[in-house]
């Protein structure tokens, strides 16, 4: 988002890592039409490894809401002054690895072709020469391409508003393979709520894990 590469942004925007993303897609958008979009920060925090901050963006046709988005992400080892961390909470829960549904195999250089199209040429999803001197140990792939290809194979339906969210727990160092578990709670003959996670089957971590579901579908509304 631009309003991240403003000058009087507090953070940096190298080395930035996604945290949550949460979307509602309120109707198909048509390649043709002009949009609008309005993005602001908010919900600047501290965090045990650093600072986190909420991007919230709309997209308007005219003046019909569209789209809607909220990402969270971490500056990690970035730590301002007047924000306190918070207490260490309770420890999370053994990850029991489900049977999975899906299993994606990532080369070395998925963050690379991702950035080619999505424009975030973030050097920690670049090479592994580039991550390390943001401190990490390899490269990792986008967050939001692990979103929106795990949200596209959930299967919502374009033609009706959907929304979806998605929390990050672990990094996936490429090349890397990830396996999958999606499960649809719809009825026969409706749609309805899909969960998906995500995760490294030989060290037993979780990737990711959310949601996605037509809106006012049970399971409740992001709130984005």
């Amino acid at each position: 988002m631009s309003v991240m590469a403003r000058e009087d942004f507090p953070l940096p925007l190298l080395g930035m890592v996604h945290l949550r993303n949460e979307v509602r897609h309120l109707r198909p958008i048509h390649y043709t039409e002009p949009l609008s979009v309005t993005a602001w920060a908010e919900n600047l925090a501290g965090h045990r490894a650093g600072t986190r901050v909420e991007l919230v963006a709309e997209v308007r046709s005219g003046t019909e809401l569209v789209w809607t988005g909220r990402s969270t992400y971490l500056a990690k080892g970035v730590f301002l002054p007047r924000l306190d961390r918070p207490a260490r909470g309770a420890e999370r829960a053994d990850f029991v690895p489900p049977l999975p549904t899906a299993q994606w195999r990532l080369g070395a250089d998925a963050g690379r072709n991702y950035a080619r199209v999505s424009g975030d040429f973030n050097p920690i999803h670049l090479s592994s020469l580039s991550a390390k001197a943001l401190g990490m140990k390899r490269s990792i792939a986008h967050g939001m391409y692990l979103a929106s290809r795990v949200v596209a194979e959930t299967g919502p339906a374009v033609q009706e508003p959907f929304e979806w969210e998605i929390d990050f727990e672990s990094p996936v160092f490429l090349p890397a393979t990830v396996s999958l578990r999606i499960s649809d709670a719809g009825s026969p003959g409706e749609r309805g709520e899909t969960t998906f996670t995500g995760w490294n089957q030989r060290t037993r971590r979780r990737h990711f894990h959310g949601a996605a579901r037509p809106l006012g579908a049970a399971g409740g509304s992001t709130g984005v």
